[in-house]
């Protein structure tokens, strides 16, 4: 468990070990401090990664959660954190994690979602999902000839492209970073074979005019 404020890691380690999570619970500071000490440590089965009160959005954040899902490519990645807003799951699980709990919910609950990602599986929050299922019952319908060829956010940007809108205001009202809305970009770029933005934008029109597509 990774957590940089001292009580709460040792709290947490300790209602995790008392709820039967069926794991040794080894807190620490930082990745940093595992390398150091992980010689006399049991193998990895999952990584929970306790934000607090920060976003996956905030900066650096997101890319500490790719650099981790990615030196451990073996072992889930599972974000705690007091928010469990859409957008900040949804970046959580492009960034690589297999899971993301948030605060509200009980230690029960904890438990069983680190053990679905050490089993393979991915936990997200109930409440996350019914506010997809709102989105797209309130007519949010723009995007639905996108979401068979792309990902969910990949989908709200190619519309937002299609809509002559730049990079920054993508960003802001999306809740990412620029750097993470020209990645999103540069893939669907390749998916739709477009060497530029007027020709993503073109191709994403042909999309609505066709229907949905399969997932390539």
């Amino acid at each position: 468990m990774l957590d940089g404020r001292a009580l709460d890691r040792e709290c947490l380690a300790s209602a995790l070990e008392d709820h039967e999570l069926g794991m040794v619970v080894v807190a620490m500071g930082s990745i940093e401090e595992w390398r150091i000490r992980k010689g006399s440590a049991c193998p990895l089965s999952t990584i929970l990664f306790n934000l607090g009160g920060r976003k996956v959005t905030d900066h650096g954040i997101a890319e500490e959660i790719r650099h981790i899902s990615s030196e451990f490519k073996t072992v889930p990645v599972v974000i705690l954190a007091d928010t469990e807003d859409l957008a900040q799951v949804l970046t959580a699980l492009e960034c690589g994690a297999r899971g993301y709990i948030p605060t509200s919910v009980g230690i029960d609950v904890c438990v069983e979602a680190i053990n679905l990602a050490a089993a393979g599986g991915i936990f997200v929050p109930a409440s996350s999902v019914l506010s997809m299922r709102h989105l797209i019952k309130s007519g949010n319908c723009d995007a639905r000839p996108l979401t068979g060829m792309f990902t969910l956010r990949q989908a709200e940007v190619a519309q937002a492209l299609r809509r002559g809108k730049a990079n920054k205001i993508i960003a802001h009202e999306l809740n990412l970073r620029e750097s993470t809305v020209k990645v999103h970009i540069r893939n669907i770029m390749k998916k739709l074979k477009a060497t530029n933005r007027t020709e993503v934008a073109y191709k994403v029109n042909d999309l609505f005019a066709e229907g949905p597509l399969g997932q390539e």
